[in-house]
């Protein structure tokens, strides 16, 4: 099966509609990941409409790229993705959250074979991700294995472990995105940790590393086309993301639960309605 074709300006807008399903389901609850859904928005248009090869009539075939989520933070865009791929009935989304719904704060397999691992706690991603990286290669499948880690989960020395491993084993079918986005619980990354330079201490340890516009959706597609063509090494992209991209009175507000009144969600649609010049 060959990956999707679609052009930037496509993708980019896949992630206005991305954006459009967070304010939904944040204003739904009145509060929520409404400031890292809308960055990463981005992320997820270019990995799952444009990278990774998925049969949506068999979620698990063998041969599907995967993709783990180790932000529990971005659940709201993570699962208006999987509806938008048309891997979740669109009617799911109603139940966002709600007693019994298999739409948890925190993504668990509840939702299905797209959720690969539920990794509620921090900095578990990718070590899943090593693992599953070294059984598909010694299964002789061609799939390819992402991960999308937070900023604030490299805090995690099983990050490092994972890090470690996956280049002493030349995992080259591995690509792990970090959602830079500089905010966590605790506020800002930098002032909880400093992390810099993040690149370059992956590339010590021995992965091809890239530091891009996590919301320039020609940087996106084109680094996940140079991980694709990485051989030898496992890749990382570091996506820096704005908080709240793409609604202008949101953007580069840092908290981690924000509230949203019905009055600034419409707000917000109404920016997100407008087509693009």
């Amino acid at each position: 099966m060959t990956r999707n074709t679609y052009s930037v300006p496509e993708l980019e807008a896949r992630a206005r509609v991305l954006r459009r399903h967070v304010v939904r389901l944040v204003e739904k609850v009145k509060i929520g990941y409404l400031q890292q859904g809308l960055g990463a928005a981005d992320i997820f248009a270019a990995l799952y409409f444009g990278e990774l090869r998925l049969r949506e009539n068999d979620p698990d075939w063998p041969g599907r790229d995967r993709c783990i989520l180790s932000t529990a933070h971005n659940t709201a865009v993570f699962y208006a993705t999987l509806v938008e791929r048309g891997l979740l009935p669109p009617a799911l989304l109603d139940s966002y959250t709600d007693d019994g719904s298999a739409l948890e704060v925190n993504a668990s397999e509840r939702v299905g074979a797209l959720v690969e691992a539920t990794c509620g706690s921090l900095g578990q991603g990718l070590s899943v991700a090593v693992g599953m990286a070294l059984s598909v290669r010694r299964q002789k499948l061609d799939s390819r294995v992402y991960v999308i880690l937070g900023d604030g989960e490299l805090q995690e020395g099983q990050v490092w472990e994972a890090a470690l491993a996956a280049a002493g084993h030349d995992l080259d079918n591995l690509c792990m995105i970090i959602d830079r986005n500089c905010m966590q619980v605790e506020g800002h990354t930098d002032k909880v940790v400093r992390m810099d330079p993040v690149g370059a201490k992956f590339a010590a340890f021995g992965w091809h590393a890239v530091d891009i516009d996590g919301n320039d959706m020609g940087q996106l597609t084109a680094a996940l086309d140079a991980a694709r063509g990485t051989r030898g090494k496992p890749t990382l992209i570091v996506a820096n993301t704005l908080a709240g991209s793409g609604v202008p009175f949101l953007e580069g507000q840092l908290a981690h639960l924000a509230r949203l009144t019905p009055e600034d969600a419409a707000r917000a649609m109404a920016i997100l309605d407008e087509v693009p010049a």
